[in-house]
């Protein structure tokens, strides 16, 4: 999974973010709505499961409410897989340097752990503003942005240009949990197959791998990921955004800590994993869209520099 030239692994991952929003954002919007929703605000709506949340979605608020948020969820996903992919190759390479040899998890894990972090500070803004525009709904009384400058500018007008950064220790948390615990199952699991492929087609070809090779390696190595860093995910990233006050004004939440207290006290054991069914159903595709679009355009820029 490493494009020779750092361009070529920032443009395959830009376009494989691109690709993958393009195709997932309504779960996405499904998913965000369903984390924040504790019960205790009477005026959100309640949805059964995902399937009722989409189809509820639809008929009140129609393709705009499916695709809320996603000038900033495109341009987050294809700016941060872009950069991810950039990073994540560019460490690979210097501790395959040092190494001299095929690196082993832990390597692996440090290289994706790296820019994971690089990625977080980078596009944290990007996350928050669009999970400020998934919560909205016609029925809420709370402030509507019009857009994405007009969300910008409330913002750093009415909380200052550190609330774009709210969230970002369990985010960057997150984001480097989940990117290395993904991106090491990810490498390990493609080793074992082009091992399995090459000997059964006694070759040593590592192309010997297919879109349907990676779309299964990437819904596995997303899947191990979620089920353990979902929690996190779940109250310390979209809760932690969430902006929307109590009835007497208070933030909901004072900081990531209260909020898992919060949801321990009223919610217990689920409320650290709802959501996760739309998660799953969203995420794991999209993770499998991802890497065969990447994969296959990696191997389309390194065909083409063989005819040049």
């Amino acid at each position: 999974m490493v494009g020779e030239g750092g361009w070529e692994n920032a443009a395959a991952g830009s376009i494989a973010g691109f690709a993958t929003v393009a195709i997932m954002h309504p779960l996405d919007v499904v998913r965000t709505r369903f984390q924040v929703n504790d019960g205790r605000i009477a005026n959100l709506p309640t949805y059964k499961n995902t399937p009722h949340a989409l189809f509820s979605i639809a008929r009140l608020e129609g393709l705009r409410g499916l695709y809320a948020g996603f000038f900033p969820a495109v341009l987050g996903s294809s700016v941060s897989w872009g950069l991810f992919f950039f990073f994540y190759n560019k460490a690979k390479n210097r501790y395959s340097r040092d190494m001299e040899e095929k690196l082993s998890p832990g390597l692996h894990l440090a290289a994706a752990a790296e820019a994971g972090a690089l990625v977080s500070f980078c596009t944290n803004p990007v996350w928050l503003i669009k999970t400020r525009l998934q919560l909205q709904n016609p029925l809420h009384q709370t402030r509507q942005y019009s857009g994405v400058y007009d969300a910008l500018r409330t913002i750093l007008k009415e909380e200052g240009w550190t609330a774009l950064y709210k969230g970002i220790w369990p985010s960057l948390f997150l984001q480097v949990s989940h990117g290395a615990i993904q991106f090491t199952a990810y490498e390990e699991l493609r080793k074992l197959l082009v091992n399995f492929k090459s000997e059964r087609a006694k070759s040593k070809d590592v192309d010997v791998l297919n879109s349907l090779d990676y779309s299964i390696l990437g819904g596995s190595s997303k899947i191990s990921a979620i089920l353990i860093t979902y929690p996190f995910q779940c109250f310390c990233r979209s809760s932690d955004q969430d902006y929307r006050p109590n009835a007497d004004g208070v933030p909901r939440y004072a900081d990531s800590f209260h909020v898992v207290k919060e949801t321990a006290r009223f919610e217990g054991l689920h409320g650290f994993y709802k959501g996760i069914t739309a998660n799953l159903l969203k995420n794991v595709p999209a993770s499998a869209v991802t890497f065969v679009v990447y994969e296959n355009v990696i191997k389309l820029f390194k065909l083409t520099r063989r005819k040049d």
